[in-house]
């Protein structure tokens, strides 16, 4: 079935939803993973932020052997901001919001660089959520436009 035979479809079954606008397909998941990942990312970004700043120690090397050499009240404000940051454009991006997908895919970009940074420090975390980076932005660039 095509999409308009899918939209007349629907609309004879009295789906308001769907009245005025394309049908959305199965890739729309891919938008609400994306979202519930940066969401997600954010808040793992904000425990990691609150973990520099009062527990420190728990980190593999000193502030001194990051790739940029500032200390651990720097880096964590920096990601608890940039965490809080992360879990409003994963909220609007769920919520359909066209300027929350350019949003999203910067947000991953610096939350990707800032773990690069904090490899040294946290490396296998700091991986993980690389990786996790990496898919929102796949996500959100190939599959974006399914949200309208």
């Amino acid at each position: 079935m095509s999409g308009t035979s899918q939209h007349a479809a629907r609309r004879a079954k009295g789906d308001e939803a769907y009245e005025g606008g394309p049908v959305p397909t199965g890739w729309v998941g891919w938008i609400v993973f994306a979202a519930l990942m940066l969401v997600m990312l954010g808040i793992f970004h904000v425990m990691q932020g609150l973990v520099a700043l009062f527990r420190d120690e728990v980190y593999v090397v000193g502030s001194s052997g990051l790739v940029v050499s500032v200390d651990y009240t720097s880096w964590g404000w920096t990601h608890v901001i940039g965490g809080a940051i992360a879990i409003v454009v994963g909220a609007c991006l769920l919520a359909g919001q066209m300027w929350a997908r350019v949003v999203a895919v910067v947000v991953a970009l610096l939350s990707a660089f800032a773990n690069i940074m904090f490899l040294p420090a946290y490396p296998v975390w700091s991986m993980i959520m690389i990786a996790l980076d990496v898919l929102v932005i796949w996500a959100v660039t190939v599959h974006g436009a399914e949200v309208k």
